[in-house]
């Protein structure tokens, strides 16, 4: 589950657009809502001057109150949006008593954003996934498959590929990665005497067929989770939660549905034939 919701999101990242669009759920709208969102998003009772930025629809309408539009697609000059976050004098936005204003790459981000048609896209997660177009790169001797092409096309002019690393440096990176531990020196050495192209492959699905790599996945997890065997240093009883734990543990490793891996954990109790872990 964790690996291949990571390839998911790596792909997501990559699969940019040929024409240089920002996406608007990754680069656009983290922007609006630490700046914008808290006095024109959903919230009607502190909405200003009825704008509302987080809905297409209302941010490209005429407003009733100045007859200004924020948002003219295509058209980031004719776009109210533009001229404040742009402005030198007290209309700017987001107003200083904020104390927030926008970088010059958020600046040009909206402008670039405005300029491409302004598209709105849900989050990533609601997205239906489609296989991206490969793009074109300059090198294709560097690419082996067509992760490598997403990858290099983000290279900036004056980087270039390092040199492939040697096979026990890529079977110890691999094995930190999806297992937290390094690679035992029976495992080294079979991975460099295999001559078989696909060596690497089945190691990695050596190492995810592996009970660590679920106990390294979980770490990161139950860390987000805010886990503790104890309630606190003032009242320091006791609590029994490995048994959480070695769910979780279990889960990844039985590859779990995303969608499932939380239900279980957010409503479990309300299952049908619930059980105990």
């Amino acid at each position: 589950m964790g690996f291949r919701c990571a390839i998911i999101g790596l792909l997501t990242v990559f699969s940019g657009d040929d024409l240089g669009r920002p996406d608007f759920a990754r680069d656009v709208r983290p922007i609006l809502s630490e700046n914008c969102f808290a006095c024109h998003g959903p919230d009607t009772a502190k909405r200003q001057v009825g704008l509302r930025l987080d809905v297409r629809e209302d941010a490209i309408a005429r407003l009733e109150e100045s007859g200004n539009v924020a948002i003219v697609p295509g058209k980031p000059g004719a776009s109210e949006l533009v001229k404040r976050i742009c402005s030198q004098h007290n209309d700017v936005m987001p107003p200083k008593e904020s104390f927030k204003r926008l970088t010059h790459e958020q600046q040009q981000t909206l402008v670039r954003w405005i300029e491409t048609g302004a598209e709105y896209r849900p989050h990533w997660a609601c997205v239906t996934p489609t296989r991206p177009r490969l793009p074109v790169v300059r090198d294709a001797s560097w690419p082996r498959g067509p992760l490598d092409r997403f990858i290099v096309t983000r290279f900036l002019a004056d980087v270039v590929p390092s040199r492939e690393a040697d096979r026990p440096t890529l079977l110890r990176r691999v094995t930190f990665n999806l297992t937290g531990l390094p690679p035992l020196l029976d495992e080294v050495d079979a991975f460099e005497s295999d001559l078989n192209p696909d060596v690497f492959e089945r190691a990695v699905d050596r190492l995810l067929a592996s009970p660590r790599y679920g106990e390294h996945m979980t770490c990161d997890w139950l860390d987000q989770a805010r886990n503790a065997d104890t309630h606190d240093y003032f009242n320091d009883h006791e609590r029994f939660m490995w048994t959480w734990r070695d769910w979780v543990i279990d889960a990844f490793n039985r590859n779990l549905p995303f969608d499932q891996f939380t239900i279980e954990q957010l409503a479990g109790d309300l299952l049908p034939e619930a059980t105990l872990p």
